[in-house]
């Protein structure tokens, strides 16, 4: 190869990531319950054209012919979620029908080569919880402890790698803050306690899952932001950029990694109680360490609290009209700004050099002085796919973005980042959480109408990319993904 050629370190793990409630459909069957986002998407207002996750993907009838498309994709590892809804009807009681169908999509995966990555928790919480009081209620975290015993009761001979909650910020600022996602509160004080209580179950979970495996992989994956100043020498902008960094990285950073929480961060919210769900041991619970920590990341943002209309920023979130409120508690005045960056079909930024500040920043401050590694477990973009008449779509605008975040992490790598390892967000178009099916994500395209799944260019891109740990300076990106590239290693 020239000495242009980037070339990831030998074992660097690829993969895909998905998730329960996106992809999997069958909402009814299997002795499936209802989960918060069953109820929430019949909420008027609450999801774009009334959508639902009903049938999805129809990936619980699909995933046979589905992990044969991993397979094809040079997929070395599957990062997807089980549904606690599918598993615990009712948060307590194991259903043998739906544990099953995880224990046979392990099977398959392990029979195809491909490394099973699950995740316990991403948002699907069973209704009956939440009629509980759900995340706001302590006995919730229990519970999850508990589920997380049975899934490893299960699994757990064949399951390696487990994480115990995914984007714990959106479960809980967006959930019970904002009313942007399930369950669809906006109570700033019964957000902070789903964050406690979340962070809690981790902790539980963690050391229930420790108990009976000391040989797994554990670790929690967190989507973490790079907040900064519109002006780096206003005071004001600066401790905007302390709020949002506060609000949504070092809330959940801190005591996960430190086992505690930022004081500045607990100054911010004290008028609002955080503090009274904190018992004694919570945080040595919390603490626990871990092996692993995902990373989730899409974008950075330039914040200000200069006035200018609005507050916090809300960009990228579905044009609905139901009116909901903002997802940081305690940073009242304080807005993002767009800076002139190109954009996703969301409106979101795209900012790979935020990527590799991040990756630095953990390094140093957080997963370097806990010796722990990172693998990004969620990367990705939506855009405006227009298949051709075969159903291809030739998204260059998609496998640029993951081209240059891929390249931003070799640099972090080269740094001295300890990054293992790069789950690309998703495998499939699925449905978008308030956006309904109106925003796709996939490096494969699904024709909701026949279920149809059609690797897109960038697919194609990324099965090279896979197969040969490498980027080659021999072939653009734009040649990797046209039709007829071998996928097959």
């Amino acid at each position: 190869m020239s000495s242009t050629d980037i070339t990831f370190p030998e074992g660097f793990l690829w993969g895909a990531a998905t998730a329960a409630y996106q992809i999997e459909g069958a909402a009814r069957e299997g002795g499936r319950g209802p989960s918060i986002w069953d109820t929430f998407s019949r909420v008027p207002g609450a999801v774009a054209d009334a959508h639902n996750g009903d049938v999805a993907c129809d990936h619980y009838h699909r995933s046979v012919s589905d992990v044969t498309l991993m397979k094809s994709l040079n997929l070395q590892a599957y990062r997807f979620s089980t549904s606690w809804s599918r598993c615990m009807p009712d948060g307590v009681t194991p259903n043998a029908e739906g544990i099953a169908f995880y224990s046979a999509l392990v099977d398959q995966l392990l029979e195809a080569g491909i490394k099973p990555w699950l995740t316990l928790y991403h948002w699907d919480l069973p209704q009956a919880l939440e009629d509980e009081g759900g995340w706001t209620n302590r006995e919730t975290a229990h519970r999850f402890a508990e589920y997380a015993a049975v899934m490893h009761e299960a699994l757990g001979d064949r399951v390696r790698v487990w994480t115990t909650l995914n984007e714990p910020w959106c479960a809980a600022f967006l959930g019970y803050a904002a009313g942007i996602h399930a369950p669809g509160r906006q109570e700033p004080t019964a957000a902070l306690a789903a964050a406690h209580h979340l962070l809690l179950g981790h902790g539980l979970a963690t050391q229930e899952l420790r108990r009976r495996d000391a040989e797994a992989t554990l670790g929690i994956t967190l989507n973490l932001t790079v907040p900064d100043p519109l002006d780096p020498e206003s005071e004001a902008d600066r401790d905007a950029a302390r709020r949002i960094d506060g609000q949504f990285n070092r809330i959940f950073l801190d005591p996960v990694l430190r086992a505690a929480y930022p004081e500045d961060v607990l100054a911010d919210v004290a008028h609002l109680g955080m503090t009274e769900h904190i018992r004694e041991g919570d945080l040595e619970i919390i603490g626990t360490p871990i092996d692993v920590l995902g990373v989730n990341y899409y974008h950075g943002e330039a914040v200000t609290m200069t006035p200018a209309g609005g507050s916090v920023p809300q960009e990228g979130h579905a044009p609905l009209e139901r009116p909901i409120s903002s997802p940081y508690v305690a940073a009242h005045g304080v807005r993002s700004v767009p800076r002139g960056l190109p954009v996703t079909a969301m409106d979101w930024e795209v900012q790979p050099e935020g990527l590799r500040r991040l990756l630095n920043r953990l390094q140093d401050e957080y997963t370097g002085p806990a010796g722990i590694p990172v693998y990004i477990t969620e990367n990705g973009a939506a855009y405006d796919d227009v298949p051709d008449e075969g159903g291809f779509v030739d998204d260059q605008d998609r496998l640029s973005f993951f081209d240059q975040h891929v390249r931003a992490m070799k640099d972090a790598i080269d740094d001295g980042v300890d990054l293992r390892g790069y789950l690309a967000w998703s495998l499939l178009d699925n449905f978008e959480w308030a956006w309904g099916y109106h925003q796709r994500f996939g490096l494969v395209r699904v024709d909701y109408a026949t279920q149809e799944r059609i690797p897109k260019a960038s697919a194609l891109w990324y099965a090279r990319l896979a197969a040969t740990n490498a980027l080659s300076a021999d072939a653009s990106a734009a040649d990797a993904g046209k039709p007829g590239v071998v996928l097959s290693r």
